[in-house]
């Protein structure tokens, strides 16, 4: 859905990383203010090329007790909504690899943890039994800077290890977002924020 012409596009400025600067988080403010990816020119985009789409939190949660986040599986994008709705933040995100690996419906963030530990669920070690029992904290640890774990068992919103996943099917359940996305919205978010993945 195209934005209406009252609204502005304009490119994000501040000490974005250069993964962040290829695809920013996006904003869409009370003021109606997007900030959108920007083209190859560095000029902010007019078109939504990541085909994010267009959410409004009341079609997906009662209330914004907590704040409330939406994760997009299908436009690959996350979604957050702050308690007082004065922002509409927007995240390209990396998506489940499959069906049968993903999880849709409401559950909430049940803990907060930085620099996490990664730790091979059952089924990926099943899969494979050469993977690691865990990898710390690190660039290499597929988890990122920030994990926000979910209600349900084994599903966490978190950073990510690779870039080149952003945008894909490349988790095992997980969303996963730049980790400089991950650890803005690890600050405004609490235990108890809304999630629903759809």
């Amino acid at each position: 859905m195209p934005f209406p012409r009252t609204r502005r596009y304009v490119l994000k400025l501040g000490a974005a990383t250069m993964a962040s600067l290829a695809c920013p988080a996006l904003v869409y403010a009370q003021d109606t203010t997007v900030i959108a990816p920007a083209d190859s020119t560095g000029s902010p985009s007019r078109h939504n090329t990541a085909s994010f789409r267009v959410h409004h939190w009341e079609d997906h949660f009662p209330n914004l007790q907590k704040g409330a986040i939406l994760c997009d599986l299908e436009s690959r994008a996350l979604h957050y909504w702050p308690e007082d709705d004065s922002q509409h933040l927007i995240f390209p995100s990396s998506v489940p690899r499959s069906e049968e690996l993903t999880q849709t419906g409401l559950t909430e963030i049940v803990l907060k943890r930085r620099n996490p530990t990664w730790i091979p669920t059952p089924n990926m070690r099943a899969l494979d039994p050469t993977l690691p029992e865990s990898i710390g904290p690190g660039p290499d640890n597929p988890m990122g800077s920030r994990a926000l774990n979910l209600g349900w068992q084994y599903y966490r919103i978190h950073g990510i290890d690779d870039i080149a996943k952003i945008g894909r099917p490349a988790s095992s359940g997980c969303v996963g977002l730049f980790n400089d996305h991950v650890e803005h919205l690890f600050e405004l978010v609490e235990v108890g924020t809304q999630v629903r993945f759809l």
